[in-house]
């Protein structure tokens, strides 16, 4: 036995009308609509009502006359059309500034519209031959699906770009005979006004709409179907839905080949949006610029702050007092100072207790210095991302710009910054001196992080750099080993310290002796000291060129960060090698080569 389904009604319509007592009218459609167990949705707003919906037939007849209810409603009219199911998930009212978005001021369809043109009356016309223009006011995916034969189609993607589109039509055109049309006709109601608006003379609106010209007309002088918004996606000239589908990401139309693309997959991608990882990475980069710029305009140490610095406790300073780890911690920083600040209350303890020079610390214990409030220096925030994937970041760090929170600078540093833009999954796999300008990889998760950081324990992460020294070195190629201190001294200097110093190796090779006593030379680490490579260079005898605190002659002068406005230390990070922590691809990054290496390379 043949079972019969009963066909889904589903109907569209609009009107302009000025109303009132929104909310009271979406309370009543909502429940009106919800006891008739129908669905779809429901546009009000002070210009009128919008809607779609879709049920037995005998309850859209019941809603229509519940609509004519509504004061300034009495007009409403739809247009009606079969489907075989329900072709929206939920019902919905809405109260919307404008039943179709249009942004124009001066446009008021329950006011004033554009003549409309019947549909017979258009096919008369397209059967005749007259000189007319046809003007597709739909979003370009729309119109994909098809559209009426020569038609123009007004070029965007959302009707509020319908205006700037406009001004882009060749002049001749205000002179013609001009046709607008659209889906169901709404659009259109506002498109038709806004073209008399800015100086066409002779404009009509397709009444109803491509649906309404079906339903009339049938589909001569059309090609292909007709795109709608619910989930029977388009319909054809009869008006019965077709086998078109719809991409969840673009609603770009998608047709049987469409569908069978190995790109198309449901909920996530079609042929049209689509992108390699390489393509959204690129697109995200484009974006971490624009945040970077935003967050660094102006500086965020740029307005005086107090500013909190954590001391954490370890074992082996286990019940000294506070006063004799700071002291040894930080030796560059004399004792008198330490006392003064102690004495001044600018630490602190769990719930904000202060403590004094003879406190007792404990193993594992954090405490919390606080900082004089003070504008910071500038730096340099010309930050780029070179590189960035699910695992890893690459960023060309410029100079002067200290890593880390340290000294005079806080929220001037590149970690608080990346912080900011990353919030915070940026962990950053080895450094570079606030001098220093180049490459600075970063992991996006502890994981990650881990096996990089053993890559850098076993070698396989590489590091070269380009360096610019003052003189020029007997040797082609030469290596450090001397062990830097793992203390500062003078103004956070490093020391060559042969007793308890770190191992520490360099590898140098000449690139270009240069006419003025430089030498362009590149140098390898083998190990990631603090200072290694200025170090190491100063104790070879050929300080690096711009280097404020390795000087000749073996001295040390007590400058740390640059000024933005100083000739800059010619050290660049220029190479970084590593294999990927998710793919186990070897991959190489080469930075630009500084302008101060010249044509060396």
């Amino acid at each position: 036995m043949k079972v019969t389904v009963n066909p889904v009604a589903n109907i569209s319509g609009y009107l302009f009308a000025h109303l009132d007592n929104l909310k009271h009218w979406r309370n009543m459609l909502l429940a009106e609509c919800k006891q008739r167990q129908l669905k779809g949705t429901i546009l009000l707003s002070l210009e009128g009502i919008n809607c779609f919906l879709a049920g037995p037939r005998t309850s859209i007849d019941e809603i229509i006359a519940v609509i004519h209810s509504i004061p300034g409603l009495e007009k409403f009219r739809a247009k009606f059309s079969d489907s075989d199911h329900q072709p929206f998930n939920r019902m919905l009212v809405r109260i919307k500034k404008e039943i179709i978005s249009f942004g124009v001021n001066g446009v008021d369809p329950a006011t004033y519209t554009s003549r409309h043109l019947p549909a017979a009356t258009l096919k008369s016309w397209l059967d005749e031959g007259r000189d007319i223009v046809l003007l597709d006011t739909r979003n370009d995916y729309e119109i994909r699906t098809g559209t009426f034969k020569n038609a123009i189609p007004i070029g965007i993607d959302s009707f509020r770009a319908y205006p700037d589109a406009v001004a882009k039509l060749p002049d001749d055109l205000k002179e013609k005979t001009i046709v607008t049309f659209c889906t169901g006709g709404i659009r259109c109601e506002k498109a038709a006004p806004f073209m008399e608006m800015v100086g066409y003379k002779d404009i009509y609106q397709l009444e109803g709409g491509i649906l309404k010209y079906f339903e009339e007309v049938g589909g001569d002088h059309y090609d292909g179907e007709c795109f709608v918004f619910d989930q029977r996606v388009g319909v054809d000239p009869s008006l019965r839905e077709t086998t078109t589908a719809v991409c969840f990401q673009c609603q770009a139309p998608l047709d049987e080949e469409d569908q069978n693309d190995p790109r198309y997959v449901i909920g996530v991608s079609c042929p049209y949006c689509y992108k390699t990882d390489e393509e959204k990475y690129r697109e995200l980069i484009q974006k971490r610029h624009a945040e970077l710029v935003a967050f660094t305009t102006p500086l965020p140490g740029s307005m005086p702050m107090e500013n909190i610095r954590p001391l954490n406790i370890k074992a082996d300073f286990d019940g000294r007092t506070i006063l004799s780890v700071l002291c040894e911690i930080f030796p560059h920083i004399e004792e008198s100072e330490w006392q003064q600040r102690l004495g001044d209350g600018r630490f602190r303890y769990k719930k904000g207790d202060v403590i004094h020079a003879d406190h007792l610390v404990r193993a594992g214990e954090r405490y919390q210095q606080t900082m004089p409030v003070a504008a910071e220096p500038d730096v340099n925030a010309d930050i780029k991302i070179v590189h960035e994937d699910a695992a890893v970041i690459l960023v060309r760090k410029p100079a002067p710009l200290p890593m880390h929170p340290c000294g005079r600078f806080h929220r001037n540093t590149l970690q608080t910054i990346m912080n900011h833009i990353y919030r915070p999954n940026a962990r950053p796999i080895h450094r570079l001196d606030a001098n220093t300008a180049g490459l600075v990889l970063y992991a996006k998760n502890r994981r990650f992080s881990a096996a990089m950081q053993r890559q850098i324990l076993d070698g396989t992460l590489e590091k070269t750099y380009l360096v610019c020294v003052q003189g020029h070195p007997a040797w082609e190629q030469t290596t450090c080993e001397m062990p830097v201190s793992d203390h500062p001294s003078i103004a956070g200097s490093r020391e060559i310290d042969e007793e308890e110093g770190l191992p520490s190796r360099t590898d140098f090779k000449v690139v270009f002796r240069n006419a003025n006593n430089t030498t362009i030379l590149e140098a390898r680490l083998h190990s990631g000291r603090t200072h290694q490579i200025r170090l190491h260079l100063w104790h070879l005898g050929f300080p690096v060129c711009g280097d404020a605190t390795y000087l000749t002659n073996e001295q040390v002068a007590p400058t740390q960060t640059l000024t933005t406005d100083a000739p800059p230390m010619q050290l660049h990070a220029w190479k970084l090698t590593f294999f990927h922590p998710l793919t186990s691809e070897r991959m190489e990054f080469q930075d630009e080569i500084p302008m101060w290496a010249g044509e060396s390379h």
